[in-house]
């Protein structure tokens, strides 16, 4: 078990990588056609995909990294890499196409449903949030860490579905100005913490660094 402040911060970091505020214009755009109740399932189901896709992350990763081989040290500079593009995008208060490409944006278009793909993923719980999920599991062991993480990964997910809830009260009452601030911010955090995973990497891959 770590301490509970090392718990509150891999909770930050998993809300700043998703960052449901910055996902709220692309919401509403992609739900527009549909009516009250229909956009209400489409919250449910998008809150229930992240937390089911970031469970299985949770549990499941560090398995498959085993089965291709891939040293955790490695996995930590390649996601720190990966995150710290995203956080690059959301200074510029875009949408990283490591979340989204313009093709998948046209095709969701045509989607009947929207809830699982693009929303849940790649848009919230995508390659970022993954990674940091896993190397999350790595920095202890035993079943009370695994929960522990487990739960942040529900409170995320209750996080997600609130803020989508209330998505167009939020629109309403914040501007696309205050959306991009919060989302620089968030990824201005993210920045930080991407520095962090390339550095422990690196210290782990070349001991002479540390």
């Amino acid at each position: 078990m770590l301490d509970y402040a090392e718990y509150i911060k891999i909770f930050v970091g998993m809300l700043a990588i998703v960052n449901p505020i910055g996902a709220i214009p692309l919401f509403i755009s992609m739900t527009a056609d549909e009516t009250g109740r229909q956009r209400r399932q489409t919250v449910n189901q998008v809150g229930f995909g992240v937390a089911v896709i970031l469970l299985v992350s949770l549990f499941f990763g560090d398995p498959l990294l085993q089965f291709f081989g891939i040293t955790i040290d490695s996995f930590r500079v390649g996601s720190g890499i990966l995150i710290l593009l995203m956080a690059i995008a959301m200074l510029h208060a875009k949408t990283s196409p490591i979340r989204q490409t313009d093709e998948e944006a046209d095709e969701s278009i045509d989607k009947e449903s929207v809830a699982i793909v693009p929303l849940a993923m790649p848009l919230l719980a995508g390659p970022g949030s993954i990674s940091t999920v896993i190397l999350a599991s790595h920095k202890a062991s035993g079943a009370a860490h695994y929960m522990t993480i487990a739960f942040g990964v529900l409170m995320l997910s209750l996080v997600v579905w609130a803020v989508l809830r209330l998505s167009p009260w939020i629109e309403r009452h914040i501007s696309a100005t205050g959306i991009n601030i919060f989302t620089r911010i968030m990824g201005l955090i993210l920045a930080a913490i991407a520095i962090e995973f390339i550095a422990n990497g690196l210290k782990g891959l070349f001991p002479a660094l540390a």
